[in-house]
């Protein structure tokens, strides 16, 4: 049979029917056009909303790394510690430098931050092989930055006003802080100083930047000279955060010049209001101002302020050290004393701004210990006082003796007895003798002054 017929020609789609077509009455029209307009608002309102999430979040973004910038430490201090590590003596009986992490932190650290004049300084210092490739990247990207600076310096210059003007400059110098040129940055720093229309206020925060800049060079003169001008632009217009952290590197600077006396007051004024995260860590800050009060802060203050201070308590357990000296010292533990001493001596010989004065630190403690023992007793066997201390009796008669003679510890060593016998300070009679001394010393000035005019 014939199979089905095929149309080769179908008939396209079918059209509607007029007379089927429905009419829409006007207010049905008029509806159906003002749903379409609300679409298309919420559309638009949408797209809006989410821009504008878009832009905050970029907003975000942007002040986070503001913000991360302004945590920056710049320069790095504790890649500055890294490098002190490099040429620290520790004490013999300490587990020595792990040279070799060291210089991989530090290489890691300069690669890093593309720090190619530090990197070409510690190669030459240290005698390490230049890596020639990666020297040349570094100096490509530092040059790159500088002249961006200078592009938004030029563009603040032309379009914008003051303020973009130093913001630029502000970027120069820190980029050069940041890669340890340290010449160029005092000069960067300078320059913002020395601009015609700039506040107090980022005077003293380009100062205190190149006290940073030095401190982290080791520079101890430039340090003193920039320290003296911040404290006249802080008396200028200083507001009471920059004078806060002004103490701080103040106390640093006294640190490496070993006025511990005066340091050890700048750091407990700081205590409850440190704010100086560019210049070293909050663990650091108490640890300067446990050592340096433990010399020079009398007992009951020492108790209140230093082991009992809830600023101190918070971080004293991560510093094993620091609590055995400070808990024993109150206790009149004296073999715990020393075996603390012991132990604060290697981290003291680590630390870039107290290494250089170990041996003073280490010699002073011992001699608080002796006195504040000795003022509880009329006379005391010297082989029970060793015993006490956890030392030999022969050490123990050789230190005694180097402090009693030169005046620090008043006693006196009957060795044949095995005794030490205290003795009571007479202040007044100390004072007589001063005063005897010191008019000796004039008469015999005048007279020679009268031998040359005659």
């Amino acid at each position: 049979s014939p199979g089905p017929t095929l149309n080769p020609n179908p008939d396209p789609e079918p059209k509607p029917n007029p007379s089927l077509s429905l009419s829409l009455s006007p207010s049905l029209s008029l509806g159906l056009n003002k749903g379409a307009a609300m679409a298309a608002e919420n559309k638009d309102a949408e797209v809006e909303m989410k821009d504008a999430e878009e832009a905050a979040k970029k907003a975000e973004e942007e002040e986070e790394v503001e913000e991360d910038e302004e945590d920056e430490q710049v320069p790095n201090m504790a890649l500055a510690a890294k490098l002190f590590l490099l040429d620290a003596e520790v004490p013999s009986y300490a587990e020595p430098v792990d040279t070799a992490a060291v210089k991989a932190e530090v290489l890691a650290a300069i690669e890093e931050k593309r720090m190619a004049p530090l990197y070409k300084r510690c190669c030459e210092r240290y005698g390490w092989e230049k890596d020639a490739a990666l020297e040349s990247a570094m100096e490509a990207d530092n040059a790159a930055e500088v002249a961006a600076a200078d592009e938004d310096k030029a563009n603040a210059e032309t379009n914008a006003g003051d303020m973009e003007v130093l913001d630029a400059l502000f970027r120069k110098a820190k980029h050069y802080a940041r890669v340890g040129d340290i010449d160029a940055a005092l000069e960067a720093y300078t320059a913002i100083v020395e601009q015609p229309k700039i506040s107090t206020g980022k005077k003293i925060d380009a100062t205190m930047a190149k006290i940073r800049v030095a401190l982290f060079a080791q520079r101890k003169e430039a340090v003193a000279e920039l320290l003296e001008a911040a404290y006249k632009l802080v008396e200028e217009g200083g507001d009471w955060d920059r004078r806060n952290r002004l103490k701080c590197y103040d106390a640093l600077h006294l640190l490496t010049v070993r006025d511990f006396a005066g340091a050890a007051a700048l750091l407990l004024e700081c205590v409850q209001t440190f704010t100086a995260v560019e210049l070293c860590t909050y663990e650091e800050f108490i640890f300067y101002t446990v050592v340096t009060n433990t010399l020079h802060l009398p007992r009951p203050q020492y108790k209140k302020d230093i082991i009992d201070g809830p600023e101190v308590l918070a971080v004293i357990k991560d510093l094993p050290p620091l609590q055995d000296l400070s808990a024993s010292l109150h206790a009149c533990d004296s073999r715990t004393f020393f075996n603390a001493i012991v132990a604060l001596n290697d981290k003291v010989c680590r630390d870039r701004y107290m290494a250089q004065h170990a041996k003073f630190l280490v010699r002073e403690l011992r001699v608080k210990a002796y006195v504040q023992f000795l003022e509880a007793y009329k006379s005391v066997r010297l082989d029970s006082m060793a015993q006490v201390f956890g030392v030999s009796i022969e050490f123990l008669d050789t230190d005694l003796a180097k402090f009693i003679a030169c005046g620090r510890v008043s006693a006196r060593i009957d060795r044949v007895s095995g005794v030490v016998e205290t003795r009571r300070p007479d202040p007044k009679n100390a004072d007589y003798h001063e005063v005897i001394k010191k008019g000796d010393q004039l008469l015999n000035r005048m007279q020679a002054f009268a031998r040359v005019v005659a």
